[in-house]
């Protein structure tokens, strides 16, 4: 073992996974064998297999992260379900007349969605699929067209079932159904600011958005009512089932993922789309995406390990309480650090790092710990539309067809308004925190 003042062991375990990162390795890399490097010179071999050991026993055998592949399941079985496309088609018929209208669609199409969905990757793409070749036909801006979907789709990582609230649960010691519950106000918020921004910008600049002919709109009244009926009841009975349940305090978040994943299941039966092709893709990309995020989380929890071990938490909790300004200079520079995170590192990573962390800090400063951790959830929403590591961004540039047009640099664009009107929502959440705090009061116990 060797000798190292713990304000340089956090200096290097901190650059090091930034380094490493940088360089192109995936996150578990450079976590895993920077905190087993640090552990083996710093506390000794024995001390730092044991550590491991624990910490990642603890994450693979955590009851309440089984959710997470269970979350998977649902979201994407019922992006093949075909739902989406049903009540984009439903909701462009009452609403495409309006300036705008295809995007404000697409944000609300993003939002129901995001209440059954849970993973961007599924909710994105279906937007993709379905909104972009809609707008950019009909002579919609390509940046609002990408950056509508890239918000709406987002919002599934925020408004419950989120697998990462099923994170952030067992990572900060909150209840998972408490920050599924908390965490609707913040996300539909979130949604108004996107619905707002976009009426505005079309208002002001009709070119963005021309409204849809009224060839193309001219149904009969009963049959749009039907069809805006009949589109939401899939996605009302996956939400009961999955969240009704949980708001009632029938199960656990765990128990529910398992109600919503049969669900999800029964509608693709219901809609026609159900096979073993159907069913195989459902489970290998589980699995990957599911082994991804449990290869991240056990050794980045086995990090945090190290990382406190040497003193790392100790000194980066003096450095932030010391700060002047007193709490709220202290939560503005948290916030800023999630933030400027968000660029660079995938928010598995900032959650297993960041949260263990900077939770005491929270506590300390007084802060409650749902409203506080709700207030990094809703952070972390930027993350999907910073470049360069932006999930949404990327998504949206692979599935858009090629003939459409859509570039990168439109994307990118497109989606700054949206990061805006997350900031502006995190300073509402400030100001009122009772979006936050109102609805997990009433939980049913």
């Amino acid at each position: 073992m060797i000798e190292i003042s713990p304000e340089i062991v956090t200096l290097i375990m901190i650059l090091g996974v930034f380094v490493g990162i940088m360089l192109g390795y995936p996150l578990a890399l450079p976590i895993g064998a920077l905190g087993l490097i640090m552990g083996v010179l710093l506390v000794g071999p024995k001390a730092t297999f044991d550590l491991y050991y624990t910490r990642v026993f603890s994450i693979l055998t955590n009851y309440i992260l089984l959710a997470i592949p269970l979350f998977v399941f649902m979201g994407d079985m019922l992006e093949k379900s075909g739902i989406a496309g049903g009540l984009y088609d439903a909701l462009y018929l009452w609403l495409g007349g309006l300036r705008g209208g295809l995007a404000l669609v697409t944000v609300l199409v993003g939002t129901i969605m995001a209440a059954c969905v849970g993973i961007i990757a599924a909710s994105v793409t279906m937007l993709a699929l379905v909104g972009i070749p809609s707008m950019v036909k009909r002579g919609y801006s390509k940046s609002l067209a990408a950056g509508a979907v890239c918000a709406g789709g987002t919002l599934g990582i925020l408004i419950p079932p989120s697998i990462m609230l099923v994170v952030y649960g067992p990572m900060s010691g909150l209840s998972v159904g408490k920050l599924f519950i908390g965490a609707f106000m913040p996300g539909f918020l979130l949604s108004f600011l996107y619905l707002l921004y976009i009426f505005i910008r079309c208002q002001l600049e009709p070119a963005m958005g021309p409204p849809v002919p009224i060839a193309e709109r001219k149904v009969p009244l009963a049959k749009k009512t039907a069809m805006l009926f009949t589109s939401l009841i899939p996605p009302s009975i996956l939400v009961l089932s999955v969240l009704g349940v949980i708001y009632l305090g029938v199960a656990a978040p765990t128990e529910a993922a398992g109600i919503g994943a049969f669900a999800a299941t029964i509608l693709a039966i219901i809609y026609r789309k159900f096979n073993l092709k159907v069913l195989i893709a459902t489970a290998t990309s589980t699995m990957k995406l599911g082994g991804m995020i449990f290869l991240i989380s056990s050794l980045s929890f086995a990090f945090v390990g190290i990382f406190i071990r040497v003193g790392g938490g100790e000194i980066v909790s003096k450095f932030l309480l010391a700060m002047p300004g007193g709490k709220w200079a202290v939560f503005g520079v948290i916030q800023f650090l999630v933030f400027l995170l968000g660029f660079f590192i995938d928010w598995l990573g900032i959650v297993f790092i960041m949260v263990p962390i900077i939770t005491p800090i929270a506590a300390k400063l007084g802060f409650d710990p749902l409203w506080f951790g709700m207030m990094v959830c809703v952070n972390l929403q930027t993350s999907f539309m910073t470049p360069p590591f932006a999930y949404a961004i990327f998504i949206v540039r692979g599935v858009s067809p090629p003939e459409l047009g859509v570039t990168m640099a439109d994307i990118i664009r497109g989606v700054i308004p949206f990061v805006v009107m997350i900031l502006v929502g995190i300073v509402l959440l400030v100001a009122f925190p009772e979006i936050i705090l109102w609805l997990p009061g009433k939980m049913i116990k």
